[in-house]
């Protein structure tokens, strides 16, 4: 395929899955559910931490979270003491259970009350053009409390290779904004050129077919190669492809 037809074929494919219809089968629903940009930023990132398996279960266990923290979590971090943690107790998604879900209110509560929140401690900070070095910072200032080490596994690291694939489905959430009504937007501090595909087993498989990735593995090599090749579609939106490669992929059965 040209690459101007791989575009345009792209583009359509963005304008059918980028609409509030995809909202209702897809995690992005749980920060939809509020309109203080906090809550939308700490919901929609404990939504993408468990966002691994199956997607019924993950809106489950979402929603499940946001009661426990009585469906205000901005007020829950800020405020809670020792004692509401216990409320929590039980609490598990996969491998994440509620050890790892009252290790991430004590960092969130840090983070918010020592480093501006979850926009600025995890914006770029040096003169790079992608979130590597920024999620790797993100995860140190993340783990700068006293936490248990079977907790850490919970954020990636690209610079130790990893895709990072939930904290740059995260960012996509925050930073993007094209008035669709899908992602939010909400970071105007963010530039959302630098985004990363997050790259998963379905969006991996749609672009290895549509030769925008050769890599084999999902890893963050896969990441930048993939970054590369959506950029030269769309520099300034290069994420919006996401919504074509994991409609492809998961709807399509491409």
């Amino acid at each position: 395929m040209k690459k101007s037809d791989l575009k345009e074929f792209l583009d359509e494919k963005v304008i059918l899955y980028n609409n509030p219809k995809f909202i209702d089968s897809d995690p992005i629903q749980i920060p939809h559910l509020f309109s203080k940009k906090e809550d939308i930023e700490i919901s929609g990132f404990l939504t993408a931490i468990i966002s691994w398996g199956n997607r019924t279960m993950i809106i489950r266990n979402a929603h499940k979270m946001m009661e426990l923290l009585d469906n205000s979590p901005h007020d829950f971090i800020l405020n809670h003491q020792e004692k509401d943690l216990k409320c929590l107790e039980g609490f598990v998604h996969r491998t994440f259970n509620y050890i790892d879900f009252q290790q991430f209110i004590k960092s969130l509560k840090h983070i918010y009350l020592q480093h501006g929140g979850l926009e600025s401690v995890l914006s770029i900070q040096d003169q790079t053009e992608t979130y590597q070095t920024a999620i790797n910072n993100f995860k140190s200032v993340f783990f700068e409390v006293e936490h248990q080490q079977r907790t850490q596994k919970h954020i990636s690291d690209p610079l130790k290779n990893s895709a990072a694939k939930r904290i740059n489905m995260f960012l996509r959430w925050m930073v993007r904004n094209d008035k669709s009504g899908v992602d939010f937007g909400v970071w105007k501090t963010h530039n959302p050129s630098f985004l990363s595909c997050p790259l998963d087993v379905h969006s991996g498989n749609v672009a290895r077919k549509l030769k925008l990735l050769l890599r084999k593995q999902n890893d963050w090599k896969a990441v930048a190669e993939l970054d590369n090749n959506l950029r030269s579609l769309d520099a300034s939106d290069p994420v919006k492809y996401d919504f074509a490669l994991f409609g492809l992929g998961v709807f399509e059965k491409f």
